[in-house]
């Protein structure tokens, strides 16, 4: 079986730059997901978001998670669940604004730390937009420009922040159910020590090892249609545990709202062109609201049900 990849990111500024690049666009085409080692976001800031993560869900988020269960007999449960997931989250906004100083339960601590770690992964996130540009021969800055609408709001970043608890019946419910991940791409910085998360590749499910200090990347629909399809989004989901709660920060850099999402052009076969397009062009809030009720289900029905929309009323996309 393939290894799972495993990214040395310092060494794209050193003489195995080819290599590596060849690296990042192997696992993109083929896998949707790889493992980022040596990213430059310190271990030291890593260790304390993890620690305050760990604090912040068994003084505000434990009980509650417990009664949640206990309210809807999920311990006792005897047949699949398939409308509930085994999971205790919060979200917190970066862009276009903050909110984290108005959830709650958090501490002013907490509050910086998360600040910071968000600064750092919005960096990484748009100089792994521009290698991801350099793989597919797009213009430097292609893709975070395809992010922005019409109105010039930019890019959308936000942070969900999940524990998955021991499960007493794994066989039964998942910690999260298989789907893709509706928008850009993805910065998941997860547990070390409790795995769970999966991919689906060909037809069998592959464990994303947990590793210290790595930050896992994932690709959402944007990209896949945006990339025409050269890259993809790949179904993965959280298999719960019988031993440990399990961390998971996934943080999500996603196209502004208003933004119009279709193929780059120079990404698209001129018989294509002239034959029926294999991906749609459409407005992002309208993709996320149809994506709100079918996260669960096929991508490609998503892709279909714009595709029978007529677009021609949609005007080009901001490139500046």
């Amino acid at each position: 079986m393939e290894n799972f990849p495993i990214i040395n990111y310092e060494k794209l500024n050193g003489e195995e730059r080819k290599s590596t690049m060849e690296q990042i666009h192997d696992a993109c085409e083929n896998w949707g997901f790889f493992e980022l080692v040596n990213h430059g976001i310190p271990v030291e800031l890593l260790d304390t978001v993890e620690k305050l993560t760990k604090e912040h869900y068994r003084k505000s988020m434990e009980q509650r998670f417990k009664e949640l269960v206990a309210s809807k007999g999920l311990e006792n449960v005897s047949t699949e669940v398939t409308d509930i997931d085994w999971e205790s989250t919060f979200h917190l906004t970066h862009l276009p604004v903050s909110n984290i100083n108005d959830v709650p339960d958090l501490d002013n601590e907490y509050r910086k730390v998360m600040k910071e770690f968000a600064s750092r992964l919005e960096k990484l996130a748009e100089e792994l937009l521009d290698l991801l540009c350099e793989n597919l021969g797009l213009e430097k800055g292609y893709l975070k420009k395809a992010f922005y609408g019409p109105n010039e709001k930019g890019p959308t970043f936000g942070t969900k922040v999940s524990n998955y608890p021991a499960c007493p019946k794994p066989d039964l419910i998942k910690g999260l159910r298989e789907h893709t991940d509706a928008g850009g791409i993805i910065l998941l910085f997860q547990d070390d020590r409790v795995s769970g998360l999966q991919l689906l590749k060909g037809d069998q499910w592959i464990d994303v090892p947990p590793m210290r200090h790595s930050i896992v990347i994932n690709l959402g629909d944007q990209l896949e249609v945006i990339t025409n399809g050269k890259y993809k989004s790949v179904l993965h989901r959280v298999i719960a545990q019988t031993d440990g709660t399990r961390m998971s920060i996934a943080s999500f850099y996603n196209p502004g709202s208003d933004a119009v999402i279709y193929p780059a052009p120079v990404l698209v076969q001129k018989e294509a062109e002239e034959q029926n397009q294999a991906y749609p062009k459409f407005v992002f809030e309208d993709y996320m609201k149809l994506y709100a009720a079918l996260k669960f289900q096929a991508k490609e029905p998503r892709f279909e049900a714009f595709k029978a929309i007529e677009t021609s009323v949609i005007g080009p996309i901001a490139t500046v």
